[in-house]
Order: structure tokens, then C-alpha cells, then sequence
């Protein structure tokens, strides 16, 4: 921000009486707090702790882009089958992974145990799993792609590779609901 704006924006608040400033912060608030009521929702009624991912890499080229916004489901009783394109979460990594269930054992006890591949890739995903796992549990599925939308997930991948411009435009949005006088 300029020296000049950031003076505009000082006249602004100077200008708001104290209980106009109170009623756009708690405006500000409000906005966040019913961000966070949806998301929660969404994990309600998915079944998973992560509704909606951005795919990140090519892996899964020609299926999903990079930037393509996925929709999850996490149902327990929904089986995982072939061919279901699945989000997983591995011990000691911080970012999910969009890959195709490719092998399944089912064993007599009912627990599962699930080999992935990325559709662009040439081998398995073994390499990709913690240190000494050959397969992924059930419990480390956060979901299965229902739909998508292609390239919205890029506003999210410019802001994770440049966090200066999220930290500008989270801070311009904030400034937006702070300083309007609606």
C-alpha cells in the first residue's frame, strides 16, 4: 500500500463515529463466522473432514487439471471400488493427494487395504506412502471426487505460491467490509 492511500484510509476510520467502526467489525465477523458455519456444514453432510480440495499437481492428467476444484464425499458405508478417484492423506505429509484406486484387498475382517496411481503417472503409488507402507488404510481416504470444476482452484494455488498476494488480498477484502458504510 502507498503512503497515500494508507493515509485515505486513516481519514476514512477517522471520519466513523466509534459505533460505525463497532457495526463493521462485527460486519467483518460475521462474514468470517458464517465462512466457517459452511465449511463445517459441508463436512456434515459429506461425511469428510475436507468437502472441497484443489487438485495441485498434473498427476491425474487427462482426468483433472491442475486448478480443478473437486467436490468430496467420505461416507463409511459407500465402498471404495476400482477405479474411484480418492483423496488421501498420508502420515508426515502435509498436502492431500488426488489419485485413482487401482488394487483392493478386502480381508475377512472387513478392513481394506487400497493401492493408488495417478493417471499420468507410470508407477504406483507406493513411493508416495509413508516408510514402510505398501497400502493405504481406510481411514486414510478423506474422500472420493462427485464432481469438480475446472481451473477454480487457481485463485488457491496463486496464493499458496505467493503468499504476499494473500496476505494483500485477504487484507483488501478485510479493509473493504471494514470501511464501507453500509
Amino acid at each position: 500500500m502507498s503512503l497515500l492511500s494508507m493515509i485515505g484510509v486513516s481519514d476514512e476510520i477517522r471520519r466513523m463515529s466509534f459505533r460505525q467502526i463497532a457495526f463493521q467489525v462485527l460486519n467483518f465477523l460475521m462474514i468470517v463466522a458464517s465462512a466457517l458455519m459452511i465449511w463445517k456444514g459441508l463436512m456434515v453432510l459429506t461425511g469428510s473432514g475436507s468437502p472441497i480440495v484443489v487438485v495441485l499437481s498434473g498427476s491425474m492428467e487427462p482426468a483433472f487439471q491442475r486448478g480443478d476444484l473437486l467436490f468430496l464425499t467420505n461416507y463409511e458405508k459407500d465402498p471404495v471400488n476400482i477405479g474411484d478417484i480418492v483423496v488421501f492423506k498420508i502420515d508426515g505429509r502435509d498436502i492431500p493427494i488426488v489419485h485413482r484406486v487401482i488394487k483392493f484387498h478386502q480381508k475377512e475382517d472387513g478392513t481394506m487395504k487400497i493401492l493408488t496411481k495417478g493417471d499420468n503417472n507410470s508407477v504406483n503409488d507406493r513411493g508416495l506412502y509413508a516408510p514402510g507402507q505398501f497400502w493405504l488404510d481406510r481411514k486414510d481416504i478423506v474422500g472420493r471426487a462427485r464432481g469438480f470444476v475446472p481451473y477454480v482452484g487457481w485463485l488457491t494455488i496463486c496464493m499458496n505460491d505467493f503468499p504476499r498476494l494473500k496476505y494483500f488480498v485477504l487484507g483488501t477484502l478485510g479493509l473493504f467490509v471494514v470501511l464501507r458504510r453500509e
